[in-house]
């Protein structure tokens, strides 16, 4: 049986029952590896036969219930804990129930509301208000809450190639602001100085007030396409002084709270080293970028299960994300949360969705 990537769940968007079954199963194995997974978000519990006759809305027989669960079980969507007769879901059974079983829906207005009011206080500076949105998250999800704000990148007034011998070269970067910025880098062997004075002009020809991002974007697109007039030197000038910025300006602040929530659920978090792990790349300007590539990824909000996401490697954990757009829809944020894998999933969604869309306008 395969199992989808993570799925991408726009603010419209929205699975329950009677959404197409995922994964080839039918409808009484549905019924069953739904309610082992609510169950296990809710109590952390095993869940056995004789429970699920009870609580399932169709009548069927515990045996026949053990048998669909046997079957579950070897199609890798459950596991049975140590000796236990009860069942729990595994990370491809939460994904195979997040993709196509879960059903949320929207936040009342109240709720709404209530969330608006907190994070659109006024008298409060922007860090303390992400601060205050990373905490909210925490506290609405039992679990840790995150918001990451790129910095801002400005437009580009000037840049400009100057040579410094032995090799290397000053690319210097003048923002629309003022504001000045030098990088040293290594130049090409046998690089004339007219190549550093075809790369300076090539690139102000197209700044056009563009952020850095954009420029490199478009230079990129240019050379790969052999659309420049640059010789194979000057282009290698414009690709390493570029360079020089990559992935500065991107994340800014990375403000996570509530990380102590993670340790509540520990034995469902496998053990203590893969939270320290965690908690160690949280701290990492490689997170913080990670974290803004899946936003952008993203055309609401996306659920990781274990170690989807590539950020933390670490099974037990489930990350719902989120990107804060603006009016312009440009993506200027990322909100989340990180949790034991048992995380209210039908809660989470839309409280990540709603708080995303009021951060982007604040951001914005």
């Amino acid at each position: 049986m395969t199992v989808s990537q993570p799925a991408n769940f726009p603010p419209a968007k929205r699975l329950g029952r009677g959404a197409e079954l995922p994964g080839g199963i039918d409808e009484r194995a549905a019924a069953v590896l739904r309610e082992i997974v609510e169950q296990y978000v809710e109590t952390g519990e095993p869940v056995g036969s004789r429970t699920l006759s009870r609580r399932l809305p169709i009548a069927v027989s515990p045996a026949t219930i053990r048998n669909v669960m046997a079957d579950l079980t070897e199609a890798g969507l459950l596991f049975a804990p140590h000796t236990s007769a009860g069942r729990l879901p595994t990370d491809q059974g939460l994904r195979l129930f997040v993709d196509g079983l879960l059903q949320f829906g929207d936040l009342s207005e109240e709720e709404q509301q209530a969330i608006g009011t907190t994070l659109e206080a006024r008298g409060r500076s922007l860090e303390d208000t992400l601060a205050e949105a990373s905490t909210m998250l925490s506290g609405l999800s039992a679990a840790a809450g995150m918001v990451l704000a790129p910095k801002t990148e400005g437009a580009v007034r000037h840049i400009e190639f100057v040579p410094l011998g032995s090799g290397r070269a000053l690319v210097i970067l003048v923002g629309a602001d003022g504001q000045v910025e030098n990088r040293v880098f290594e130049t090409p062997p046998g690089l004339p100085p007219s190549a550093l004075t075809q790369a300076g002009n090539y690139l102000n020809a197209r700044l056009s007030g563009l952020p850095l991002a954009e420029l490199r974007a478009i230079v990129a697109d240019e050379i790969a396409a052999n659309r420049t007039e640059l010789d194979a030197l000057a282009a290698k000038v414009v690709e390493a002084g570029l360079a020089t910025w990559t992935g500065e300006g991107r994340g800014g602040s990375l403000i996570v709270r509530g990380q102590a929530r993670l340790l509540a659920d520990i034995t469902q978090i496998e053990r203590l080293a893969a939270i320290q792990g965690l908690f160690e790349r949280l701290e990492t300007q490689e997170t913080m970028l990670r974290l803004l590539e899946l936003a952008e990824q993203s055309e609401g909000v996306r659920i990781f299960i274990g170690a989807e996401s590539g950020v933390f490697g670490a099974s037990g954990v489930s990350m719902v994300v989120a990107p804060a757009r603006n009016a312009a829809d440009r993506i200027v944020g990322a909100i989340g949360v990180i949790g034991p894998t048992r995380i209210n999933y039908r809660r989470i969604i839309p409280v990540v969705d709603y708080t995303a869309r009021v951060i982007g306008r604040l951001l914005g």
